[in-house]
Formats: C-alpha cells, sequence, structure tokens
C-alpha cells in the first residue's frame, strides 16, 4: 500500500511539475524577449515596463477567475484550460506585428500563468501526506528553476542567431502536453470527497470571516510584496545588465549563471521546510534575498554583480517554495482554491507595479542602487506580515 502512495506521489509531482516548468519557461522567456524586443521595435522603458506589466494583470485576473473555479469544477480540469491557454497564448505571440497585438495576448498568457500556479500548488497539497506536503509543494517549485534554465538556453541559443519569434513558437509546445494531462491526471481526493454547497461570493466571504481574516491579510501582504520585488527585478534582470553596458548576449549569459543558482535555493528550502518549519524558511530566505537585492543594485563590479544575483535567485527562489507550501495551508478544502487564487490575485497587483515602476525610475535616471533598495524594503515588508501574523503550520492535516 505505501508502495503505491508512493508511486502516485511522484507521478503527480513530474506530472504537477512539468506543467510548472512549463509557465516558468514563458515567463523566463518574456524576460529575455524584452531585451530583444527593445532592439527590434525600438521601444522606450515604459513599454518594455507595460509588456511585463500587462503580464501581471493578465496573472491577477486569471488567480482570482481560476481559483474560484478550482473550487468548483476541480483542480484537475482548471489545471488543463490554463495550461491550454498560456501555452496557445505563447504561439500566437510569435505571430504579433505590433506592440498592441503583443500586449493583447500577453494578458491572455497571463491569465494561464496566474491562474495555474495556485491550482497546481492546491492539487498537490491535497494530494500527498501532511509529513511530507511542505517538501513535496517546494520540490515542485523547483521546476520552475528548471523552466527558467530553459528560458535562459532558448534565449542564448536560438534568440541572437533566430530571433525572438522562434523562441515563442517554442514555448508554445506545452499545449500538447496539456492535452495527454487530460487523460492522465487524477484530481485531488479532497476535492472529490468534498460537498460543494456555498457560491462564489459565500466563498469569498468565508476567506475574509473572523476565522480566516488573520492569515487573509498575512498572505495578502506577503504576497504583494514577493511578486512585486520578483517581478520588478527577475523580469528586468537582462534589461539591467545591458543598461550597466553588458552586449545583449553577454547580459543572456551572465543572468543564466545566476539562473543556475536557484536550484540550490528550492533544494535547501525543501530539506529545511519539513524540520526549520514554514515561517522560518519563508523569513530566512526572504531576508536572504532583501540583502542581496540590495548588494545586487549596488554593485560596481562583475564580480560583485554575479556574486549578487547568484544569492539573489538562491534565496528568492528558495522562499518562492515555502510560500507556495504555505499558501493552501491556511484553508479549509472548501475554500482552499478561492484562498490561494485570492491571495495570488491581490499579490500580481504588485506585479503589475514592479516592472512599471522600474521602467518609469529608469526614464527619470534614477540609479539601479536605489530602485533595488525599493525592492529590499518591500521584501522586508513581508518579512513582517509573517513574523507577527503568521502561523506555523507544518505537518498540519489539512481540513
Amino acid at each position: 500500500m505505501m508502495k503505491q502512495i508512493e508511486i502516485s506521489k511522484h507521478k503527480l509531482l513530474g506530472v504537477a511539475g512539468l506543467g510548472w516548468l512549463f509557465d516558468a519557461m514563458d515567463v523566463g522567456l518574456l524576460s529575455f524577449v524584452i531585451a530583444a524586443l527593445q532592439k527590434e521595435w525600438d521601444l522606450s522603458v515604459q513599454q518594455m515596463g507595460w509588456i511585463g506589466s500587462i503580464n501581471s494583470i493578465g496573472m491577477a485576473v486569471g488567480a482570482l477567475i481560476f481559483g474560484l473555479l478550482a473550487d468548483k469544477i476541480g483542480r484537475k480540469w482548471v489545471f488543463i484550460i490554463t495550461l491550454l491557454l498560456f501555452s496557445l497564448g505563447s504561439g500566437l505571440s510569435a505571430l504579433a506585428p505590433t506592440l498592441s497585438v503583443f500586449l493583447v495576448l500577453r494578458f491572455l498568457i497571463g491569465m494561464g500563468l496566474g491562474g495555474e500556479l495556485p491550482v497546481a500548488s492546491t492539487l498537490v497539497s491535497e494530494s500527498v501526506p501532511a509529513s511530507e506536503r511542505g517538501r513535496v509543494v517546494v520540490l515542485l517549485e523547483s521546476f520552475w528553476a528548471g523552466g527558467w534554465l530553459v528560458a535562459a538556453l532558448i534565449a542564448y541559443f536560438i534568440i541572437p542567431h533566430y530571433g525572438w519569434k522562434v523562441a515563442m513558437l517554442i514555448s508554445a509546445l506545452p499545449a500538447f502536453y496539456a492535452l495527454y494531462l487530460r487523460l492522465n491526471l487524477p484530481d485531488s481526493p479532497r476535492f472529490e470527497g468534498a460537498v460543494q454547497k456555498q457560491s462564489a461570493w459565500e466563498k469569498i466571504q468565508i476567506v475574509w470571516s473572523s476565522t480566516y481574516v488573520r492569515p487573509t491579510i498575512m498572505l495578502w501582504i506577503l504576497w504583494f510584496c514577493v511578486v512585486f520585488s520578483y517581478y520588478g527585478m527577475f523580469l528586468w534582470l537582462p534589461s539591467v545588465m545591458v543598461l550597466k553596458g553588458f552586449s545583449l548576449i553577454k547580459s543572456f549569459e551572465y543572468v543564466l549563471i545566476m539562473t543556475l543558482a536557484q536550484l540550490p535555493g528550492y533544494f535547501t528550502a525543501a530539506w529545511l521546510i519539513e524540520r526549520a518549519g514554514r515561517k522560518f524558511v519563508l523569513v530566512s530566505y526572504l531576508l536572504g534575498t532583501a540583502a542581496s537585492a540590495y548588494f545586487f543594485g549596488a554593485a560596481e563590479s562583475l564580480t560583485m554583480l554575479i556574486t549578487a544575483g547568484v544569492f539573489l535567485s538562491f534565496f528568492n527562489l528558495g522562499a518562492w517554495g515555502a510560500l507556495y507550501a504555505y499558501t493552501p495551508e491556511q484553508y479549509p478544502t472548501a475554500v482552499r482554491g478561492t484562498g490561494a487564487g485570492m491571495a495570488a490575485s491581490f499579490g500580481r497587483i504588485g506585479g503589475i507595479l514592479g516592472p512599471l515602476l522600474i521602467g518609469y525610475l529608469v526614464a527619470q535616471n534614477a540609479s539601479i542602487t536605489f530602485i533595488f533598495t525599493i525592492f529590499c524594503i518591500a521584501i522586508l515588508i513581508g518579512v513582517l506580515s509573517v513574523l507577527f501574523l503568521g502561523k506555523e503550520t507544518k505537518q498540519q492535516e489539512l481540513v
């Protein structure tokens, strides 16, 4: 019997993880495509900021709509629909003749991305034992690093020689995988056993009821701060390298080096999360992120820049893993998709503001040091929300 559980757990992790990898590949590729589009379409820094922000607007809408839908029709079908949405949108964006069309498609892609991420972590959370839940969800998040690595490799080898359109067509391949998932992915056993009584509005009211208002406020602050800083920093990473004087190809090369540090960040977080707890991992890795962000912005030498970038990737992505493990544990099964989706949706507002802020500040000739100090402060606010409002959920059974 135990062997059957193990096989099921690893199969689920692989199936959901590959979907997660495709998400990351698209987001990672976008950061390189923005840098390439700037040269091809002669974009202003404000227009570059809007590409990242329109993606996050779509993610905010998608997280809310698909989070509610996941509590109504199931985690499995929402996972498939969102995967198809962003995969097909990525393929079509390769045909975009103008920035306006590209932005419309990025909104649709964002909807798929924003809906898929919290729903996939909810599905995995509900399908593994409490003693392993945090570790498995962080390992699920580690597929994000794999996706970024694939994106960095595509950007390095494809974009300079074949152009960004070929790179976007490659990112559309997950659509075929989504069709395969339709036949092979089981839904959450907890969802299938739950009685669906409440309307969408009633679910939202439960999330904000006196029982759950404290974890809801904590998650909304945390998600906003983490997403604001992540998308502000990482979507602009190749472009920041160019602004610091490196060529496009060299900037891609250095970002690839930094991206490799994401994997040990995830694996150490996965090892710690069932030993030291969710709060410890979130607080310590976010503090590491804040310090790394400051030193990355202040770096004046190539060695300092890459070193700070490596630590930034290590700590930030480890914190993301803990965030996705921690979020679904705050709510009962009946409103878990809704609660996680709403927190992620509010967080995506930060993802809208982060890239826009950099674009605006760069246009005003603000220093990179000043910009990254803002992200450092935002992360520290997220740390305080966990410390004062968060409760430890290590190895607690889901209800």
